[in-house]
């Protein structure tokens, strides 16, 4: 038996190294080949001379190095960023709530960041700089952090036996907070609502490399401290009680980890608008894939590679019009649920 489960272990252990190496390859194509799509169809050898002749310092002129470098670069690695940080969410609130269909857009962390986004956009108008950078995702973060904090109250102080009442609150509070975002939409201007409307659907049409400082800061430094409690974090998979056996403090690790995943949902939804169900999607995927492990980083890397192809399929299926990234990954998102379900239902 010991031998089995180590030769079993040993194995997982090759496959997600395995796993590990092919999208760390991924990863390094994956923005040379997406840069090549779009309106402009741009060949595969001439972004690898541009890009090449970018980093060897040389200033490349010419209308396609501007819609490489200036447009699609910015673009790519914000849809990135957002996946990064939304699987992971996603994963790290799977994990501490003990609920497979946690995550930020269900847990009615999405529309507190939303609320908080609309109630600065309403509020600021058409405010540029600095005030715009800083206020919306301050907005959004507040938001989210409220909702986070309704959620915790609803529940009550023993989170090991609410579980199912934590998601049921957070299915309400974004119920709510939806209402309340729609309500302001209602009353604002019509420059407001056009603009409102279109980020709410999710989009990284306006990415630039101004803008790229924050939520890369903010994804990253959050992802270095849930990597560091991972262990920790995984051992709530047990139970709490055992957690608590092995000398973790539940309760305070659970509010940093929805704090923290509060935080990097925010600063995505203040940038790129609401997009949901890649929290939600991913970490499943990565368990299909690799059955018996699973690695929060690994998580992380799928979810910026799908949001990659996502945008892709944003700027190319249509001709001449871009669609919204919300609207493909929630009908992904449905698709992928109902495959699901229809698995487990034939078993």
């Amino acid at each position: 038996m010991l031998s089995a489960s180590l030769s079993q272990g040993g194995r997982y252990g090759a496959l997600q190294q395995l796993a590990f190496v092919c999208l760390g390859l991924l990863t390094l194509a994956t923005p040379v080949l997406a840069v090549s799509f779009g309106a402009a169809q741009i060949g595969v050898a001439e972004v690898l001379e541009l890009l090449l002749a970018k980093l060897s310092g040389a200033d490349p002129g010419g209308v396609t190095a501007r819609i490489i470098i200036e447009l699609r670069l910015p673009r790519i690695l914000l849809a990135f960023i957002a996946g990064f940080g939304l699987a992971l969410a996603g994963a790290v609130l799977q994990t501490v709530t003990r609920n497979p269909l946690a995550d930020p857009y269900l847990f009615g962390i999405s529309s507190g960041a939303s609320l908080g986004a609309v109630v600065v956009i309403t509020l600021l108008g058409g405010a540029t700089g600095v005030l715009a950078s800083v206020g919306l995702p301050l907005g959004a973060f507040i938001g989210a952090s409220l909702a986070v904090m309704m959620v915790l109250a609803l529940c009550g102080r023993d989170l090991n036996t609410q579980i199912e009442r934590m998601l049921l609150s957070g299915v309400a509070i974004s119920f709510l907070f939806g209402a309340l975002a729609s309500l302001m939409l209602y009353f604002s201007g019509p420059q407001s609502a056009a603009s409102v409307l279109f980020w709410s659907l999710g989009s990284f049409a306006k990415a630039s490399w101004s803008m790229l400082w924050l939520p890369w800061l903010v994804v990253l430094g959050a992802s270095v401290v849930l990597l560091l409690l991972k262990r920790q974090i995984l051992a709530i998979q047990a139970g709490d009680e055992t957690a608590h056996t092995l000398g973790i403090r539940v309760q305070r690790l659970r509010l940093i980890s929805l704090l923290l995943c509060s935080l990097i949902t925010a600063v995505l939804v203040a940038n790129c608008g609401g997009i949901g169900f890649v929290g939600l999607m991913v970490p499943h995927m990565v368990r299909l894939l690799l059955p018996g492990r699973f690695a929060l980083m690994l998580t992380a890397l799928v979810g910026g590679l799908f949001m990659i192809w996502v945008d892709v399929l944003a700027r190319c299926l249509l001709s001449y019009q871009e669609l919204p990234v919300g609207i493909i990954t929630a009908v992904i998102g449905s698709l992928f649920f109902l495959f699901i379900l229809g698995g487990k239902r034939r078993r």
